[in-house]
Formats: structure tokens, sequence, C-alpha cells
């Protein structure tokens, strides 16, 4: 049964490609059913894949092969919240490592352009303490592309 709620993703025609990665890399996800185009249509033939169902970290999810016409931007990313270095290393790597491209602050783009923030539990706990806390882990944040725990550790302990 679809969910009430679901993200539709824009593909240019590898949505089942970017879905089976994101099943492969982050726990909680799986591709679903595939749905083939039941005719001709602009970006595609009749039985090429219109459609992926999927979830990403227990998100449901569409992906859409609908051609060049749409473009993801930073406007819209998934936030992966990760415990430690290693599980944040895991995931930026596996992006970047599949054709992605690093950004700054966390953020870095998949090779379908899609923008993902692997952000560390420690970063968005100090950010949410407020204060001089928040102010030290945002400065040091902002120095980094992927987010580099043991140095916002610091900064929250005013290191």
């Amino acid at each position: 049964m679809m969910a009430k709620n679901t993200i539709c993703l824009w593909y240019d025609r590898d949505a089942l490609q970017a879905a089976n990665f994101y099943a492969s890399v982050f726990p909680g996800s799986a591709v679903g059913a595939v749905h083939l185009a039941p005719a001709d249509y602009p970006s595609g033939k009749a039985g090429d894949v219109l459609t992926v169902e999927f979830t990403v970290c227990g998100v449901a999810c569409i992906g859409l092969n609908g051609g060049d016409t749409f473009h993801h931007s930073e406007a819209f990313s998934f936030q992966i919240a990760t415990d430690d270095q290693d599980e944040t290393d895991r995931y930026w790597n596996a992006i970047i490592d599949n054709g992605g491209m690093a950004s700054a602050c966390g953020w870095c783009k998949d090779r379908w352009g899609l923008s993902w923030q692997i952000t560390p539990r420690v970063l968005t706990e100090a950010m949410a303490q407020g204060g001089e806390v928040a102010q030290r882990a945002f400065q040091a944040m902002m120095t980094m592309q992927k987010i580099d725990v043991a140095t916002i550790t610091a900064a929250v302990a005013g290191a």
C-alpha cells in the first residue's frame, strides 16, 4: 500500500539506478515496485522504467524518469543523522565516491544532483543548545565540507 505522503523525485532517466544505490547505502532503505511506461511519453518509450517506488531511511519516495526538463536543487535535500565519524564517513564517502560532489557544512550532491546533508548528531544537539555552545559549533562547521565530529566536539567543549 502506498504511503499517504510520498516524496516524488524527478530523474532524467536513472531513477532505478539511484534507488538501488540509496538502498545499498542507507539502512532502512529499499526498492519496491518498478512501473514501466504504458505508452510513449515525451522523454521515453513504452516499456521504459517510468517510476520506481523506494524508501530512504524509512521515508517513502517515488523516482520519476521525466527527462531533462527539471533538475534537483539545494532547495530539497535529505538530512541523514549520524552517530559518529565512522558513520559520517561511510555515507559521505559512498555518495562522493559514486560520482557525487562535496559541498560545504556537511552537504554533498549525489551523481544525480540530489543534495544530502550528512549531519552528526553532536552538531544538531549543539545547535539545539543555543547560546555560546551553538555559536562555537556553528563557527566550526562553517569551515568544513564533511563534518569532523572531533572538531565539533572540541568546539562544544570550548576547546
